[in-house]
């Protein structure tokens, strides 16, 4: 019996992941044996700096793609917001996972919701997409970098007097908390980040054995949307920490693809939106960037890289 390796981060989200596509597996192929390994990414390992600080080319893949180049394990188990637009030679996503709720969340232990919260209100929250859409629906929100697992972000919150946090809905749910959510934000007042929601699998590209595996589990729309919101970022030349948002949306054959791009302190904001063939996904991601890069994008981005050297 054939053993594949699946490899994942060691947080307990991405434990999570890596163990609910190993299960999905042994459904379908019961002639296989599967075993995950969990690897400390540098992402892991620095919690003390900003995300935006440290870089963010694969931040949390890296360590995991080297394991498969080197054949140490067959795939890996990504948080698909994680995966940068380009991979390095040899390495495909090859299977994107159902779409849990793209969208991000408040969480506050004073049980606030977002239009409750008070004036100059302290919040947490790791990413500058998020910290720019924030300071646009309320300049007067204090904002406070946040990083680690999900309990680590809990007991800060508390421990510092946070009156919330904002965290993906798609990770609060997996780690079956959602009770703790006290309001969802809405898509015209936080856009997500791109391919958030959903658990992506890397691999060899010429492993035809493993890409046969992992198909069963790949879900058509969330791969054509995160395909269109990857296509939008890589033309963008945007990274991971930088605040641009996309996400696209399906009806039968149809997608609409919503893009935004974002000034650090939310005071510039564009944002548009494209409809087209779902057959056309990397194409309306394009075209919906170059839209925006018409519209001022590319000055937006570099105002922001200079303020983050």
């Amino acid at each position: 019996m054939r053993e594949i390796v699946i490899g994942t981060r060691d947080s307990a989200l991405a434990l999570w992941q890596a163990r609910w596509v190993e299960q999905e597996l042994k459904k379908h192929w019961p002639e296989y044996s599967f075993r995950v390994v969990d690897i400390k990414t540098k992402g892991d390992k620095i919690l003390d700096v900003a995300l935006a600080k440290i870089g963010d080319k694969g931040l949390f893949t890296k360590e995991l793609e080297v394991k498969i180049l080197d054949r140490e394990i067959d795939l890996a188990v990504h948080s698909m917001k994680d995966v940068p637009t380009m991979l390095p030679e040899g390495l495909i996503i090859g299977a994107m996972c159902r779409r849990e709720d793209p969208g991000d969340v408040l969480v506050s232990h004073k049980g606030y919701r977002l239009a409750d919260l008070p004036p100059g209100a302290k919040v947490g929250t790791s990413s500058l997409r998020r910290r720019a859409q924030l300071l646009r629906y309320r300049p007067d929100f204090q904002l406070y970098d946040i990083r680690g697992n999900l309990n680590t972000r809990l007991a800060k919150m508390e421990k510092e007097d946070f009156d919330g946090i904002i965290l993906a809905a798609a990770g609060v749910k997996r780690l079956g908390w959602t009770e703790k959510i006290t309001d969802y934000l809405s898509y015209d007042v936080c856009l997500p980040a791109v391919g958030q929601g959903s658990i992506g699998i890397e691999c060899r590209g010429d492993d035809l054995e493993v890409l046969k595996i992992i198909r069963v589990i790949n879900d058509q729309d969330a791969f054509d949307g995160i395909t269109a919101e990857r296509a939008f970022l890589r033309k963008l030349e945007g990274g991971c920490q930088i605040p641009i948002g996309a996400l696209g949306e399906m009806e039968q054959e149809r997608m609409t693809l919503h893009g935004l791009v974002a000034s650090l302190d939310g005071s510039t904001i564009l944002r548009d939106k494209i409809t087209g063939l779902r057959s056309e996904a990397d194409q309306l991601g394009r075209t919906l960037a170059d839209r925006l890069i018409d519209a001022g994008a590319e000055k937006i981005l570099a105002d922001v890289r200079e303020a983050l050297e």
